[in-house]
Parts: C-alpha cells; structure tokens; sequence
C-alpha cells in the first residue's frame, strides 16, 4: 500500500507543476535565479511547497492541521482564495472572501455525498469581493470523502479545475497515510496490551506467595519484594508513551529478577554486563522483559540445579547490541520458526513472536530478533537497537522537547 501511495504522489506532482506553470509563467519569467527552463523552475517550486504543505496533512485533517496547509495548497494552484472543509464546516479559509463560507458549505452537499466534483457560480454583493466561481474537489480515504479542497477565483477555468482536483488527490494520499500511520499506532498499541496480558498470572501469584512468606519470619524482607513488585507492576501497566529508555527498561529487569531470586534462590544466577553509553536509548516498551522472562522459563525448566542467565548490552557503533543468554532446555529450532511465523501458540516462547514483530515494525525487517538455540542447549537471543530512529523516543524525551 505505502509503494503504491508514493507511486502515486510522484505521478501527481508534475502534473501540479504543469498547472503552476501554466498559472505563473507570465510573472515569473524575470527571477529564474539560473535554475534552468521554466517549466523546471516550475517543477522545483512546486516540489518545495508540496513538501511545506505535506507534515501537517500527515497528522490527519483538522483545524489546526488545514490552517497550516492551506496556504501552501493556495500557493500551488495560484488563485485568489483556497478552503479546506470536513464533512460539516469549514476547517481553514486562505485568501479573501471568507465571507463565503456559508455558501460554500451549503453548496457541498452533493459532492460530500457523491465523491465527485464540481464548479459553481457564486452569489456575491460585495463591490471588492473578486471571487466569482469556486471549484470543489472532494478529499477522499478508502473511497470514503472525508471533505473538500475548494478553490475560488474571478473566472470559470478549466485549467483550475483539473488542477485543483490533482491537488485534491494528492492531499488525499496525505490523508491516506495519516491513516496509516494511526492505525499502526493503534496496531503497536494493541500488541502492548496484549503483551501484558501475557505476563503470567502464575508469576503474580507467586511473587505474592514469596512475599507473603516472609511477612511473618522476615518482615523488611517482604516489604522490599513488595516494593519490587509494585515498581515492576507500575512500569508494565503504564499507559503513556510507545518508546521508553535501555535504562528504564533494565531497571524493570531488575525488579522482575528479585521477585524471581527471592522464590528460586541460589537457583538462579544472572550476571548484567551494560556499557553506560547505551542507556538512553529509546527503544519499544516492554521489548526486551518479556526476553528475560523468557530465559528464566526455559532456563529453569526442568533442571534441578542451578540455570546461569546473561544479559549484555554493548555499544556497537550506530548500534546497541542487547544479548540475553541461558543454558537451559532450549528449543526446537524449526519450532521456533513456527513460532515466530505465528502459526503455532507460543506456549514455551513468552512474547517472542510479539517484541520480534514490534522490533521490525519500528525499524525494518533488519531489526528482527536473532535466536540461537537447540533441544538442550540453551537460548541465545539477540536484539540490534538503532542509536537514532526518526520518531522512535521515549515518552520522557518527547515531554522535554
């Protein structure tokens, strides 16, 4: 889909050059500043104010949103005066004549209902008012009209006509993927919650068994692992921000890994090896608990003596690299595959198959988790985490900037 929105908007915009051009020759013949030919000084232009007009529209269309956008969009079609409307009023008026706004709307029933567009005639007393004829180009996503583009001018215009309605296309692949974009929040979102549905009600149960056990013969102790579970809940039921840090995320390791020392004792050894300069980087949230998590049941599975889990974090250039290792039972690796593939349950894999897809969703299908493993041999995973990703920072950074 997203191939195809952008193969659309590289077939639009020379087509709103060509109407810029058309609409600008005569007055910008004197001040090409040497950047070629007409047409491409056209071209540039047109390219520049798209790419001015395009950030707001990728947030969806409200007021605010077409107020920022409207007048780029009348600068690329050149008339004397644009609006852009929801399916009720008029979000964002540029120009002069606003004292249309009434008509317009009125107007619009049919093309909001049809999909289609049209020109009309409009009733004007106002001596100074040079706006005569407004052309109506619905904003459409998924065959559904959202609103409209009108353009407004002194004179009827073919050429505004077919011109405003590629404006109108192109505003609409804005659109398009402004839903995109919001549905793959809503996507991560769910995959969020259905992460912390997977953390197992057997291990809240048993931490509080654990710490209900030490109330009576060691009274502090109970009421650190109580501390530790209220944190680590705290952390893991949070409802704000998709991103965290390293640091926030390793510190919620170490909340889950008391509780579980304080049930398995010297069962369970866990050594941490983390290079201080990849703690602040942002990364999704909840991704790499449910991978210790994961290390603690098979490493502890069936065994009776003592499971060794590592955890390193090292600075790998543009790169944190997050290994988490255990000697335990291991896995089947076709199994695994199947697992990460979503076609069987995850009964043995807690959260895998979810933090792989989130770590590819985010950054790229290079960005997937890295599993070694065999029946009896242990688990190694590793998690690559780009330093910088547009749009990927923690909710603490975001609330600073």
């Amino acid at each position: 889909m997203s191939g195809f929105l952008a193969g659309l908007c590289v077939a639009v915009l020379p087509l709103l050059a060509a109407g810029f051009w058309l609409g600008r020759r005569t007055a910008r013949t004197a001040s090409l500043g040497g950047l070629g030919t007409p047409v491409e000084h056209a071209t540039f232009q047109t390219l520049h104010t798209a790419s001015l007009a395009a950030p707001p529209l990728r947030a969806g269309l409200t007021e605010e949103t077409a107020r920022r956008s409207a007048r780029r969009l009348r600068t690329l079609l050149g008339t004397d005066a644009l609006c852009l409307t929801d399916q009720k009023q008029v979000l964002a008026w540029d120009g002069v004549g606003d004292h249309h706004r009434t008509e317009i709307m009125e107007r619009l029933a049919g093309p909001l209902e049809t999909g289609r567009g049209e020109a009309f005639r409009l009733n004007c007393d106002a001596p100074d008012c040079p706006l005569r004829w407004a052309v109506v180009a619905p904003l459409t996503v998924d065959d559904r009209v959202h609103g409209a583009l009108v353009a407004c001018a002194p004179r009827e215009s073919a050429v505004l006509v077919r011109a405003a309605g590629e404006v109108a296309r192109w505003v609409s692949v804005q659109l398009e993927l402004a839903d995109l974009d919001q549905s793959r929040t809503r996507l991560i979102e769910a995959e969020i919650k259905a992460l912390r549905a997977q953390i197992s009600p057997h291990f809240i149960f048993n931490s509080l068994a654990v710490i209900a056990s030490f109330v009576r013969t060691d009274p502090e102790r109970a009421r650190e692992l109580l501390l530790e579970f209220a944190d680590f809940t705290r952390y893991s039921f949070r409802r704000h921000g998709d991103f965290t840090t390293l640091a926030d995320e390793l510190h919620a390791i170490d909340h889950y890994l008391a509780l579980v020392r304080a049930r398995f004792g010297e069962r369970l050894s866990v050594t941490l090896q983390i290079a201080p300069e990849v703690l602040p980087v942002a990364l999704p949230f909840l991704c790499l608990q449910p991978l210790v998590e994961n290390a603690v049941k098979h490493g502890l599975e069936g065994k009776a003596d003592k499971s060794r889990i590592s955890i390193t974090a090292q600075d790998a250039g543009a790169e944190a690299l997050v290994v988490i290792e255990d000697d335990g039972a291991g896995m089947d690796p076709d199994l695994l595959r199947r697992i990460l593939a979503g076609e069987v349950s995850p009964s043995g894999g807690i959260g895998l198959s979810n933090v792989d897809d989130r770590l590819r969703q985010v950054y790229g299908d290079d960005y997937g988790l890295v599993i070694e493993t065999a029946v009896g041999a242990g688990m190694k995973i590793t998690a690559r985490l780009p330093k910088y990703q547009p749009g990927v920072h923690s909710a603490s950074r975001r609330s600073e900037e």
